[in-house]
């Protein structure tokens, strides 16, 4: 996947232009607030309509102008291809390769990209649910059955919380609960098995990058950590059936606290550096040599699983990193196309290889 050119207009505060980035690595270099930061989030809503920075679509006009449009020239699955957003207050009009598409979550099954920002450290920094939730996005990209499973088994704790709290007055209720638990078990083992499957592939990857990262000094270990005390090589039907009896000797403090207590919702996975917890031991800057290691392991297996190198997106990544990590990021990537953002100067004339664009006031040259 290669992002031939990326044409812009009324585009937050950019400057109507077209950049031709190279197929390598380009620093995207600038001081704070000119830019930079815009012009990855462009490159990012084709990858399914979202912005990475949690903006609503209108946000993304200019504030004089009532439209904006974005449009990219890529290749990807052995072609040229072309896409185009149009913003219009809270509406959008997505097209692939000249034809109208219903929505933009057509962009997934076409371009794909990887992004790091400030705020993923909160993988590191926060509670579990921000852990869970980088481990869900990126198993529901690869495959939609997983969308689907993860959607339902929300849709289904839902209800039986909703059932839990009403026992409370309603003890007559208890005898329905079983309604809930089977559909719930079902769908947690399939999720549960995806997530230990693919945690078991990223920690891999993750290794190999920090390594690179820290010149060998670190390593870095990811473990699922299940709230059902499920192994590693169980089964999807040893999942359910640990899972079920959570259910059964846990339903007294479910209805007590009116919440489902055990399941793949209570789950976490555990960030290691040299066998320390990171949240808990690590420096800013290893922790976010960590989350950094994390998303180019994203991308490793996203080209594994999809057969397609996907576009690296990084934020600000090199503040807080000594030069040896800033001059592996700047210069040991192959064959991917990556854009990185920074501000100090030092950091750009590290590049060996590649192209710099200079933002200011939201020109890019």
């Amino acid at each position: 996947m290669k992002v031939t050119a990326l044409k812009f207009e009324n585009y937050r505060n950019l400057k109507n232009n077209i950049i031709k980035p190279c197929a390598g690595v380009n620093v995207i270099y600038g001081d704070n607030a000119q830019g930079k930061t815009n012009l990855l989030e462009a490159l990012w809503l084709f990858c399914g309509g979202h912005s990475f920075r949690g903006s609503k679509d209108n946000e993304v006009i200019n504030w004089n102008k009532d439209f904006a449009k974005i449009e990219i020239n890529f290749f990807g699955q052995e072609r040229e291809q072309t896409a185009k957003i149009e913003f219009k207050g809270s509406k959008k009009r997505v097209e692939i390769n000249g034809v109208q598409k219903s929505s933009s979550a057509a962009l997934i099954e076409k371009y794909c990209a990887v992004v790091f920002s400030p705020d993923h450290l909160n993988l590191i920094k926060r509670g579990p649910s921000e852990r869970r939730k980088f481990v869900d996005s990126a198993i529901c990209r690869e495959k939609l059955k997983n969308a689907v499973i993860l959607s339902r088994y929300n849709k289904i704790l839902t209800q039986r919380n909703y059932l839990l709290k009403d026992i409370l007055n309603h003890p007559s209720l208890e005898d329905t609960l079983s309604v809930w638990d089977e559909p719930l078990i079902k769908c947690g083992a399939l999720l549960i098995k995806s997530r230990i499957e693919y945690v078991k592939l990223l920690s891999k990857k993750a290794l190999l990058y920090h390594k690179g990262i820290s010149n060998g000094k670190e390593e870095l270990k990811i473990k699922y950590i299940s709230s059902a005390d499920i192994q590693e090589s169980d089964s999807v039907e040893e999942i359910a059936e640990k899972l079920r009896n959570k259910l059964k000797t846990g339903k007294k403090d479910d209805i007590r606290t009116g919440i489902t207590n055990y399941g793949p919702h209570r789950d976490d996975i555990e960030i290691l550096i040299n066998e320390k917890n990171a949240k808990t031991f690590a420096s800013q800057g290893q922790q976010r040599s960590a989350v950094l290691s994390l998303k180019l392991a994203e991308a490793s297996v996203l080209k594994e699983r999809m057969g397609e190198e996907p576009v690296i997106l990084l934020d600000d990544v090199l503040s807080e990193l000594d030069s040896g990590r800033q001059d592996f990021l700047l210069n040991e990537f192959n064959d991917c196309q990556v854009f990185i953002t920074c501000c100090e100067k030092s950091n750009k004339e590290q590049l060996k290889d590649g192209k710099i664009f200079f933002v200011k006031d939201g020109e890019i040259l």
